[in-house]
């Protein structure tokens, strides 16, 4: 006699032996006892959770005769008379099953509809169940359409599918929908031990938890891998040999990893995952149970009174998962937690999952909330410093106020530039020399830390003017020595008045100068050319050529951020190819003429050229002398 498999033969034959549908056996139970029967009904859920099981189930209350042959509609079905046994033998005449995967073209639909023309043979209905209908065609949909909407008064339809969102609106509205829910991992570890119960098979109650996790809701899943666990464990269902079949992590190592990671021990972490590695156990699996245990923490740690009832729990886990919930602050665990279900993600994106496992755990130890609250602590003394210092009282009056030290990098000539007007300085009179400055010693201020507040220094007196003061600079660190390199220089231009943005409006032209012109005749060709683009393009644009020899140039910029050396390289290439095979040297300072200058000062020069013809136009002046028209600023664009 051959073996019938557990899933078969446990099989439901009615709606009482149904376990984790309760909802969908009450709704057709009361149908059925009130005889308010729908013609169509569509069963959705995940594979495994008794679709298929309901459709016979209701086709025997449907056609069910009794044991006498005189029964009815019932919601009890017999299971003894003729057409119970022969749906349970899947040879009832008018039951008819139709494997949608198989079968999903409009002629095997239309075959299966000219069927429904026929009264029953045998039953009181025809059933039509046809599983994963969302693997029909939309031909076979459309050609079902009518008959499912008004079927004979004999025929009942029964759909099931795994993915009710592939099925068009049309059917569903034709339809009475019930989805049957994944089974809690609880609900199969009690049908598990009764059916074990039932096949005298010795298992222990750990190692059913496992096959109840690993089923992830589906009944028939926990029944295969129970079978599978008979045959590896010769007859015995023991947690060592389940565990090693399902390649399942011991919860002592995820006790352990989480333990770790609350106490901060790197070294534990990294041996544990090394241990995970030689055993060969999956890295799925343990971030897996460890979202598992961190959930349960989780839940312990928002409702402190379930602590007590996981202490009287049957699950050993229970214990120590109650004790972590103890030890750990809830958001820390949350973090763990989200850390824990992402880190699964990026496994398949290493070379090697034990890697990968390993940079995840250490991950959930950087990211420690613990780090952030220490560096807030020690970062606090030092802001209490700065609040103090910045609350002190101000200087007198009459004592000399101190002035910010010098930048060391900043020559006389562009302190001088910055000047509005070249005209001689005059020093006033109530003002003490700067001698008896220097001389004075600079006033204490406790509360402020060493650095913040300097005396003024000058810088050695000149012979056309008084000294020029330096800008501020920590007194830990001394001026820099400033190494001037000789250079051609362009000719001096009134600098001085320009602003120092690259797009800012230029007020006065710009002077010509031969380096200046064969920079701009040079750029312009690499841009119309499309020889550079992108920041290559913005660095020639925004630089000023200020000395060139005969393999290097000299170039000027006001941002650092342009000064990047893959921008360097492209333009030195588009140089090379145009015909300049020079190296390119940059420099950080205040740009007088640049190409993006001479663009900007030519366009503002067609702009006042375009406002200028519209306000000398007759015809315009003539409107706003007659209408009291006006020009709406910033609306004239030169063509």
């Amino acid at each position: 006699m051959s073996y019938l498999v557990l899933a078969r033969k446990y099989r439901p034959r009615n709606f009482e032996e149904m376990v984790g549908q309760e909802h969908v056996v009450q709704a057709l139970s009361n149908a059925l006892t009130t005889q308010r029967l729908h013609h169509a009904y569509l069963f959705t859920g995940t594979r495994g959770v008794g679709k298929t099981t309901v459709s016979r189930v209701l086709a025997k209350s449907l056609n069910c005769q009794g044991p006498d042959g005189q029964g009815g509609i019932t919601a009890t079905p017999c299971g003894v008379c003729q057409a119970c046994r022969d749906i349970d033998a899947g040879r009832f005449v008018d039951y008819t099953e139709l494997d949608a995967a198989s079968n999903r073209g409009v002629d095997e639909v239309q075959s299966l509809l000219e069927q429904a023309v026929y009264k029953p043979v045998q039953g009181r209905f025809k059933v039509f169940m046809i599983d994963e209908v969302h693997m029909l065609t939309n031909t076979a949909f459309n050609a079902m359409l009518k008959t499912l909407e008004e079927p004979p008064e004999y025929l009942k339809f029964v759909l099931a599918t795994t993915d009710p969102q592939k099925v068009p609106v049309t059917v569903l509205s034709r339809c009475l929908q019930f989805n049957l829910r994944p089974m809690a991992p609880e609900t199969v570890l009690d049908h598990l031990t009764q059916v074990l119960a039932a096949e005298s098979v010795e298992a222990e109650p750990q190692a059913l938890r496992l096959l109840a996790r690993a089923a992830r809701g589906s009944m028939r899943d926990a029944l295969s891998l129970t079978d599978q666990a008979i045959a590896f464990g010769n007859g015995q269902l023991q947690e060592a040999s389940v565990r090693q079949m399902l390649g399942s992590v011991d919860r002592g190592h995820v006790f352990r990893l989480i333990d770790a990671l609350a106490q901060g021990d790197g070294k534990t972490v990294v041996e544990t995952s090394e241990v995970l590695r030689r055993d060969g156990l999956s890295a799925a699996s343990t971030l897996e149970e460890m979202t598992t245990v961190l959930q349960g923490m989780a839940v312990l740690q928002a409702v402190p009174a379930r602590a007590a009832a996981a202490s009287g729990d049957t699950d050993p886990d229970a214990a120590e998962t109650a004790r972590l919930a103890a030890t750990m602050p809830a958001d820390e665990t949350q973090l763990l937690y989200s850390l824990c279900l992402h880190g699964r993600a990026e496994l398949g994106l290493a070379p090697d999952e034990y890697a990968a496992l390993t940079m995840v755990l250490l991950r959930l130890l950087a990211f420690k909330p613990a780090n952030a609250s220490a560096a807030v602590a020690s970062a606090s003394p030092e802001k209490k410093t700065l609040n103090e210092g910045s609350a002190a009282p101000p200087p007198p009056v009459s004592a000399p106020l101190p002035a910010p030290a010098a930048a060391p990098a900043r020559p006389l000539a562009v302190r001088e530039m910055s000047e509005p007007a070249p005209a001689p300085r005059v020093a006033p009179a109530p003002v003490a020399p700067p001698a008896a400055v220097v001389a004075a010693p600079a006033r204490p201020v406790p509360s402020t830390p060493p650095g913040h507040r300097l005396p003024v220094r000058e810088s050695p007196p000149s012979a056309d003017g008084p000294p020029a003061y330096f800008d501020d600079i920590p007194m830990e660190e001394p001026p820099a020595r400033v190494l001037a390199m000789p250079v051609r220089v362009q000719p001096a231009s009134d600098a001085r008045e320009q602003p120092r943005g690259a797009d800012s409006v230029v007020s006065s032209p710009i002077p010509p100068s031969e380096d200046g012109d064969f920079w701009y005749a040079t750029v312009t060709q690499l841009v119309v050319a499309e020889a550079i683009t992108a920041l290559a393009r913005e660095l020639a644009l925004q630089s000023q050529l200020v000395a060139r020899d005969v393999d290097q140039w000299l170039l000027r910029v006001e941002r650092e951020t342009l000064n990047q050396p893959a921008s360097r390289e492209k333009l030195q290439v588009a140089l090379a190819a145009l015909g300049h095979g020079v190296r390119i040297a940059i420099e950080i300072g205040g740009v007088s003429d640049s190409p993006a200058r001479r663009n900007k000062q030519a366009a503002d020069a067609r702009q006042r050229a375009a406002e200028e013809a519209i306000h000398g136009d007759p015809e315009v002046q003539q409107l706003m002398r007659d209408w009291d028209a006006k020009v709406v600023p910033g609306t004239l664009r030169p063509v």
